[in-house]
């Protein structure tokens, strides 16, 4: 029985004798994997994001380059190459020969404007002051208020009556809408009212042509069916509300 047992720790030292040494685990890298102690893990993962960083500003500037005039492969790449050097640090000089960038500030001034046509000679101090004097100004506006007159006022001519004045009635009366003050006797009122007043296209005209027919005291056509002096839903609320200010 102790040979047995001296023979089994035997073969357990051996087999742990030829087991590959586990790093430690309590270290500070414990868990993180391998490159991740010496930092090269990090160094190689800062240079594959700047070069994917370049690579997509590189394809967006060599996407939007225009393309030069014959239209060639070889001359489309000698353009984005000139667009990419130049907008590279160091390169915008590539773009602006002779001229040192520099970043946008109130010390720069802006570009001159460039205005091909120019201003009139009438808002061109040197060229009116070749053509006239500041006597002859003087001449012209001195001319001008001599030909200004002024037209008084006068009163305005009385107005022709052509028709019934739907304001005077408006504002002579003073029954409500629907307030029947007028008797109507008479079959299909409703039919005769939907006939007549569809001839108008505003019930303005409607009431002119019921004032003029005899209304409100007569309604031939059937145009106030409730008698209320109103023909055709006309309304005579706002001529009052005007009159009253």
């Amino acid at each position: 029985m102790i040979k047995r047992t001296l023979l089994a720790m035997t073969a357990g030292g051996l087999l742990a004798a030829c087991q590959p040494a586990i790093p430690d685990s309590g270290s500070i890298n414990s868990g993180r994997g391998v490159g991740f102690g010496d930092g090269s893990f990090e160094a190689e993962q800062r240079a594959r994001d700047a070069a994917l960083a370049n690579d997509s500003i590189d394809s967006a500037i060599a996407a939007t380059t225009p393309a030069p005039a014959d239209g060639s492969p070889e001359a489309t790449a000698a353009e984005t190459a000139r667009v990419l050097a130049a907008t590279r640090p160091g390169g915008a000089s590539a773009l602006n020969p002779g001229v040192t960038p520099v970043n946008a500030s109130p010390s720069n001034p802006p570009p001159a404007a460039v205005n091909a046509v120019g201003i009139s000679n009438e808002n061109n101090f040197d060229a009116v002051s070749g053509q006239r004097s500041i006597q002859d100004d003087a001449a012209r506006v001195a001319a001008n208020r001599a030909q200004y007159e002024v037209i008084q006022p006068e009163a305005l001519p009385e107005r022709t009556a052509s028709g019934p004045n739907i304001v005077a009635y408006a504002l002579q009366s003073n029954q409500q809408i629907g307030q029947q003050i007028y008797s109507r006797i008479g079959f299909n009122k409703a039919r005769k009212f939907e006939r007549a007043c569809s001839q108008y296209s505003h019930a303005d005209q409607a009431q002119i042509a019921f004032l003029a027919a005899g209304g409100p005291e007569k309604d031939r056509e059937g145009m106030d069916p409730d008698g209320d002096g109103f023909a055709c839903d006309w309304d005579p609320t706002p001529f009052r509300r005007a009159a009253q200010g």
